[in-house]
């Protein structure tokens, strides 16, 4: 059932035609703060408890033993260089479409594919078990979604209306089936984990720093504070 509120929210986020504002929606920039206090109160501590399944795996992975944290800084890296080549790719654009070209559009869609799809199956695979700590994390990918949905939306227009927010809705689906029907090994869910992190951090960041957003410094705030209270109460 989270499985598909959370694809639903992909698919329904363009109604909320409040978040379209300058100054920037302080409803987004609360969810923001939400996502990067669960990110700092729940993944990243658990990043030293994958560091030792890594450890104990292959020797092609033990050299990552003691760098875990590496893992999450190159999934910010490497979801900052996508975002470059959007941005970039919409400027040569700029003087028709004022959007990414397809092929940019793809290579966008496609990565954020794999990050829904990992969020999908940790559904299913996480440290914290019971149904308090699921709806906790679903409530965090829920707003997530809706900070990452508008910056998309942003980028791509019309095109991300048509098939964007379907294949995405669709990989939180598949994530979750691929989880609910076997299990990757620990090691390599660790990596993928590590890499989540960082991740989630740059596509929250990346919508909140820009000054031209009018972000609400004190909204984001609230909701990190709020959000690790509530973690930190019921954990």
């Amino acid at each position: 059932m989270l499985a598909l509120v959370l694809a639903v929210v992909h698919l329904s986020a363009r109604r909320m035609v409040f978040l379209e504002s300058i100054p920037r929606s302080k409803f987004l920039s609360i969810a923001g703060g939400v996502s990067v206090a669960y990110v700092f109160i729940h993944i990243l501590p658990e990043l030293k408890e994958h560091q030792e399944s890594i450890a104990e795996s292959a020797e092609i992975l033990s050299f990552l033993e003691l760098h875990a944290y590496l893992i999450a800084m190159l999934g910010l890296i490497i979801f900052y260089g996508l975002e470059k080549a959007v941005q970039d790719s919409k400027k040569k654009n700029s003087d028709t479409e004022n959007k990414p070209g397809r092929s940019a559009f793809w290579v966008h869609i496609s990565s954020f594919f794999v990050y829904n799809g990992l969020i999908g199956y940790l559904l299913v695979h996480r440290e914290e078990s019971g149904l308090l700590n699921l709806l906790l994390y679903g409530t965090a990918m829920a707003l997530h979604f809706i900070v990452v949905d508008f910056g998309l939306r942003e980028h791509h227009k019309d095109r991300y209306d048509r098939e964007g927010r379907w294949i995405l809705a669709s990989a939180i689906l598949v994530g979750w089936a691929i989880g609910a029907m076997s299990e990757i090994p620990e090691a390599l869910l660790a990596l993928l984990f590590a890499f989540l992190s960082g991740s989630i951090i740059l596509n929250v960041l990346k919508e909140e720093i820009p000054q031209e957003r009018q972000s609400s410094f004190w909204a984001f705030t609230i909701g990190g504070i709020g959000y690790v209270i509530l973690l930190l109460s019921v954990g």
